[in-house]
């Protein structure tokens, strides 16, 4: 080897060096799902545009994920420079100060294209506290073979009456299809987003204005009962142990005629590489009990900025990458349009590709049928369609999914399940110095 070749290589090494000195890192914590996994495979095409931000990953399972930042955020940790967290989080620590505004990201990111219902979830006094990676409603999925068997037709806006009809009339339990599959995994995240979601169709509320509980109103009990029998006499057995993974791989196995569940979850349904029914599903929007509010819910995975990051201006570079139209215009190029992050973007649904995929539609009027200021029929204090945007909302909405979980389980009456749940939310918001 040469001198003037040694040379030059041992040139570009310190400048490798020096470059990589020079890169700022910031630790980015995400949940582990397909569309988060997809987005650090994509770490190159935002290493080319920003080559002195380097990336750290930690990737946690959704429960371990919300434990850990918010212990960070609540102690000023300092250990995430990004944090992923739902529509729940992103108000309450907005209000606490302690999120980092991006109400100044660049012009180019167009937040004005932001679907308003998603937009306005993650907005604190006018301050846009986080970003939307991707957002979702509930919407009912469903076997259109199944549906046309039982010589029925599914409404674009169904009714639980018809749902119930249908349900009944889609089961063989001889052959181990089963005509509806619901959230019955205990947890405010699982089967209480689902009836949390359902009870405001019925005209149900966790709270009257003056913040006491209502599980003891007959629009629970309406709600509970119609859910148990929905899941006792036409569900799979076993169902107080399913939540959304469970039901998915149900449904994907061809055991479900219908489900209602994440509008998210309509790109694996149709996926033909996991789902034996990937071409006979139909959708349609979440039930409705004539009160006028349907059964979906609001929620979006964001990317937001703890206020104790060091770094910044460099994490709101990263978040408004991932979460741009040139992203979206990514994932595309190289997995389809049906994959790419939905229900942010108003712009994604006027793309007439993406108006191709054939539960699109469907997932834009299912999100905006959703008010997260307006959940339920009566006016109530709280926002938040199938959480309330309470710190105290984990803990009591886990407890009282574990109520509900038992008497799906059998091990309790609907009854017994309403009053204890009623019961313990009210000693919980009265120790919480409830009505404030």
């Amino acid at each position: 080897m040469t001198y003037r070749v040694r040379a030059l290589l041992g040139a570009c090494a310190v400048t490798a060096l020096s470059t990589a000195a020079m890169a700022e890192t910031i630790t980015v914590a995400t949940v582990n799902n397909g569309d988060m996994i997809r987005m650090q495979g994509l770490m190159p095409e935002f290493n080319a545009k920003y080559p002195d931000i380097q990336v750290e990953w930690v990737t946690l399972e959704e429960n371990v994920l919300r434990q850990k930042v918010t212990t960070d955020i609540a102690t000023k940790g300092g250990q995430f420079d990004v944090m992923t967290i739902g529509t729940y989080e992103a108000p309450i620590w907005g209000k606490q100060g302690w999120l980092v505004s991006l109400n100044d990201l660049p012009a180019d990111y167009d937040v004005d294209d932001l679907l308003p219902a998603i937009r306005g979830g993650l907005t604190v006094d006018g301050e846009l506290v986080a970003a939307p990676f991707y957002g979702e409603s509930s919407m009912v999925m469903y076997r259109t073979d199944l549906m046309e068997k039982a010589g029925l037709t599914m409404p674009d806006a169904p009714t639980w009456t018809f749902i119930k009809e249908a349900a009944e009339k889609m089961t063989d339990k001889d052959a181990e299809v089963y005509g509806i599959c619901l959230r019955g995994k205990a947890g405010w995240g699982e089967n209480m987003a689902f009836l949390s979601a359902m009870a405001n169709s019925y005209g149900a509320k966790w709270f009257d204005m003056d913040w006491k509980p209502q599980f003891d109103s007959a629009e629970w009990k309406a709600t509970i009962t119609d859910y148990l029998e929905l899941m006792t006499n036409y569900g799979p057995p076993g169902a107080s142990n399913n939540g959304f993974n469970e039901n998915l791989a149900l449904f994907q196995q061809g055991k479900c005629g219908m489900w209602i569940d994440a509008t998210v979850a309509a790109s694996f349904v149709t996926d033909a590489k996991n789902s034996t029914v990937a071409d006979k599903v139909g959708f349609a929007l979440a039930p409705d009990n004539g009160l006028g509010k349907r059964g979906n819910w609001l929620w979006a995975w964001n990317l937001a900025i703890p206020a104790g990051s060091q770094k910044v201006e460099a994490a709101k570079q990263f978040v408004a990458w991932a979460t741009s139209k040139e992203y979206l215009e990514t994932v595309a190029a190289k997995e389809g349009w049906a994959n790419v992050p939905p229900g942010t973007r108003t712009s994604l649904y006027e793309n007439p590709e993406y108006q191709k995929v054939p539960f699109a539609k469907m997932t834009l009027d299912s999100i905006n049928a959703a008010d997260p200021t307006k959940p339920t029929v009566d006016e109530v204090p709280y926002v938040g369609v199938q959480f309330v945007a309470i710190p105290e909302f984990q803990g009591i909405g886990t407890a009282v999914g574990q109520q509900f979980s038992a008497a799906l389980a059998g091990t309790m009456s609907a009854e017994d399940a309403l009053a204890a749940a009623q019961a313990y939310t009210e000693r919980e918001m009265t120790r919480a110095g409830y009505p404030k």
